[in-house]
């Protein structure tokens, strides 16, 4: 299958017939294995790149309380390798939390959020669990979410989503949080609160506007409309954009001779993996840097000031890895990074 960028382009009629497949299939989908599934694979140089992938197939990923909890977890588990204060490695001598249970392949370089299930990123909050809740504990579950989603955007480490499917409401608010989301073609985001009553609830209103500006946001928060990914991708919501397509005519008529079920399942399928496959190679270049100057660089762009970015800058220029890039320039190699 071909992979290309896409360029934006009017998608509705494609989008609106995804929504109808992706609801049409949600429910048959069988649970299996835990909330969030995890992944370490090796990173350039040293240490691993984290990927979680969002698992309740039944429910399309929606948010319940056992999954934010596990994705917590997950979120503590990479900040305990770090020192809060300088943003150092810390030696991985304990037992870091979570679904990833013992961290035995070095600290986690970079963590890519996606989703095990064809037909969703993220739907938002369990609106079927949420029933049954108290005044009290909705609020409480809105509390954890909020402190959850801050945690994760205040993460040392690059952040990305994968993004193939639908990401609705707290799903889309998830996906804010991250630094960085790569989009297939396919994709359907969009804030929805406002036709059900309320208003976006897990930072919406201030991460949307801060990323695409105040106008645009507040025509999606307003309207509540969904977004095409293409659309997406024109208004800075999204960072990369994968189009799903055929390798040739012959392969595009081999998908249209095909019974409609199967290959909208196949393209779901493909979609997945291919966001997947654009979000791990975007971290592995990432990753290509080396680990205390992608640290620094990432909190001086998301704290920006001449102090800040002079702070980093000292940091950074006296390491290890800054006189091995050097001597690698000087032998035309590629340098050798270890994050010291």
């Amino acid at each position: 299958m071909a992979v290309r960028i896409a360029l934006p382009r009017n998608t509705s009629a494609s989008f609106a017939r995804f929504v109808r497949v992706a609801g049409r299939f949600y429910s048959t989908e069988a649970p299996a294995g835990p909330v969030i599934r995890v992944t370490n694979l090796p990173a350039p140089g040293s240490g691993h790149i984290r990927i979680l992938e969002l698992n309740r197939p039944a429910a399309r990923n929606a948010i319940s309380r056992a999954l934010l909890n596990s994705l917590r977890d997950e979120i503590d588990a990479v900040h305990a390798q770090y020192d809060a204060a300088t943003g150092e490695e810390k030696p991985l001598q304990k037992r870091f939390g979570g679904a990833a249970g013992e961290d035995q392949k070095g600290h986690t370089r970079a963590l890519i959020i996606s989703s095990a299930v064809d037909t969703s990123f993220c739907a938002g909050a369990d609106l079927k669990e949420r029933k049954g809740f108290t005044q009290e504990e909705t609020a409480a579950f809105l509390t954890n979410l909020r402190t959850a989603l801050t945690s994760l955007q205040s993460l040392p480490v690059p952040t990305i989503s994968a993004i193939s499917s639908i990401a609705l409401g707290g799903g889309l608010e998830l996906a804010l949080s991250t630094h960085f989301r790569v989009m297939t073609s396919n994709a359907v985001v969009g804030l929805p609160e406002t036709r059900l009553g309320i208003i976006p609830g897990a930072g919406g209103t201030y991460r949307l506007p801060q990323l695409i500006g105040i106008p645009r946001a507040r025509d999606l928060i307003l309207t509540g409309r969904r977004v095409s990914a293409p659309e997406a991708y024109f208004l800075g919501l999204a960072d990369r954009l994968v189009e799903i397509a055929p390798e040739s005519e012959e392969q595009a008529k081999e998908w249209q001779a095909m019974e409609q079920e199967p290959r909208d399942k196949m393209v779901l399928d493909l979609a997945r993996r291919t966001a997947l496959s654009e979000a791990v190679r975007l971290a592995q270049e990432i990753c290509e840097g080396g680990p205390i100057a992608v640290r620094a660089a990432l909190k001086a762009v998301e704290e920006p000031s001449e102090m800040v970015e002079n702070d980093m800058y000292l940091r950074v220029v006296r390491t290890e890895d800054r006189d091995e890039a050097l001597k690698a320039f000087a032998e035309k190699r590629k340098p050798v990074f270890k994050g010291r």
